[in-house]
């Protein structure tokens, strides 16, 4: 594959609106398999370096993201033995000790790194000099190393007040309370809430805004699973009891559900049944919700043995919806893509935070649908596309993964979509270009 052009193979012509007749046999269903996820092992990462003992992972993903957060356990002295073959990484843990009190950290643009990593350390005793990519660089880190400052943590900043590069210097907690905005990112809530079951003394923690709520709770159930409980007095109030512990365990990590929507988009555009093997409506990830607004386009869902089931519409054709994508905005982009092959204007709110992410992502999809031809308006936190029949274009992909595997799913049905940088994806699913032409390979149409 061409490393700097991907041109997408185009499989279905299909105009917006259009229908895609059911055969009369329906064919058997395609089954893909996934990578696992990387919210969950980058979770389980830090959970068992903060452990008590060894912890074996199955089902890691290996990808640039993941590949940086291992390399920082092992910049911070911590034993981490590494099969990539099996996707097995097993951890020794230290009970919550960091085995180096002073450190170099490179977090790479792993954002889950960059924000768990600076907490844990933070709220450590010891000195940890912290940089990232020049992406991560422009990502928001202000929120989190406020609400670090109000603990007790030293910070000098090599650059720009509230970016990487930094030096934290911890001192442990030094105080009982605080207050986190995570209006930009749940990744602050979540980065505090795992450090924050190291204490000593009982720790609250206040929140203002409520992006990305369906990441903590996934934060709050695997912390559950190491041994450590949250409770909540109110929706915005976190309490942690002091002298918890996270105990060392096996741990099984589920197939990363933001990877998946992208091939159950795909069934539901070229009209063929699809399963993504290991999915379930039970898994901790909110990625989970952009099934239902396929759902809601048309199609039908069956969980079955080896996984969720995706039917295509019976009548072959996808609705236009208006969608909350508050608990799924790593999805908005799949949506967008989607959408302009539905039969009626989609709009997708409460995304503005989206615009922080790896790219500004608002920006970015009206800027590459435009390209196409196809309408779209943009407000400071909705997003409306207009359906219509995409023309030839070279999709730039602004360094951002999803915009990458999102806006292939346009070339799946209009011809001359090409993929500009098509290698980003290595940050989370770095063969999902091999992944989707295997599944194209297999499909009965």
């Amino acid at each position: 594959m061409d490393k700097t052009i991907y041109e997408v193979p185009c499989i279905r012509p299909r105009k917006a609106g259009s229908a895609i007749p059911s055969p009369t046999v329906p064919p058997d269903p395609v089954m893909v398999s996934v990578p696992g996820s990387k919210s969950i092992t980058n979770r389980a990462l830090l959970l068992a370096a903060l452990a008590n003992g060894v912890s074996v992972l199955h089902g890691v993903l290996f990808s640039d993201d993941s590949r940086h957060f291992l390399a920082c356990l092992q910049s911070l002295g911590f034993e981490v033995c590494i099969n990539e073959t099996d996707q097995t990484v097993s951890v020794t843990g230290l009970g919550g000790q960091i085995p180096l009190e002073e450190a170099s950290v490179y977090v790479g643009s792993a954002g889950t790194a960059a924000r768990f990593l600076s907490a844990c350390l933070g709220t450590a005793k010891g000195t940890y000099h912290m940089d990232a990519s020049p992406q991560m660089r422009r990502r928001p880190m202000a929120p989190l190393l406020d609400s670090l400052r109000g603990l007790g943590c030293e910070i000098t900043f090599a650059d720009r007040e509230g970016f990487f590069p930094f030096t934290l210097t911890g001192h442990g907690f030094c105080s009982s309370e605080l207050t986190v905005d995570i209006g930009s990112s749940s990744q602050f809530l979540s980065a505090l809430l795992i450090s924050a079951g190291l204490a000593q003394q009982d720790i609250t923690i206040h929140i203002t805004g409520t992006h990305g709520m369906s990441y903590i709770k996934m934060t709050e159930a695997m912390m559950q699973q190491f041994g450590v409980t949250v409770r909540h007095p109110s929706d915005a109030c976190f309490v942690l009891s002091g002298e918890q512990t996270y105990r060392a365990r096996t741990y099984e990590i589920e197939p990363d559900v933001s990877a998946a929507c992208y091939f159950y988009a795909m069934g539901a555009l070229l009209g063929v049944p699809l399963v993504v093997r290991g999915v379930s409506f039970s898994s901790l990830q909110g990625d989970i919700a952009f099934l239902r607004l396929l759902e809601a386009m048309g199609c039908s869902l069956l969980e079955e043995e080896h996984g969720i089931l995706l039917l295509p519409p019976a009548d072959g054709v996808l609705h236009g919806i208006d969608a909350d994508m508050s608990a799924c905005s790593d999805q908005a982009i799949t949506l967008a893509a989607v959408a302009v092959f539905a039969d009626s204007p989609t709009t997708i709110r409460n995304i503005g935070h989206i615009r922080y992410q790896e790219s500004d992502r608002m920006a970015a999809i009206t800027t590459e649908l435009k390209k196409m031809g196809i309408q779209c308006a943009e407000t400071q936190t909705d997003l409306t596309i207009y359906p219509g029949s995409p023309c030839a274009c070279t999709v730039e992909t602004y360094d951002d993964h999803r915009m990458a595997m999102g806006f292939s799913l346009i070339g799946l049905c209009a011809c001359g979509i090409r993929i500009s940088d098509p290698m980003c994806c290595r940050k989370t699913f770095e063969n999902y270009f091999e992944v989707l032409e295997e599944t194209i390979s297999r499909l009965n149409i």
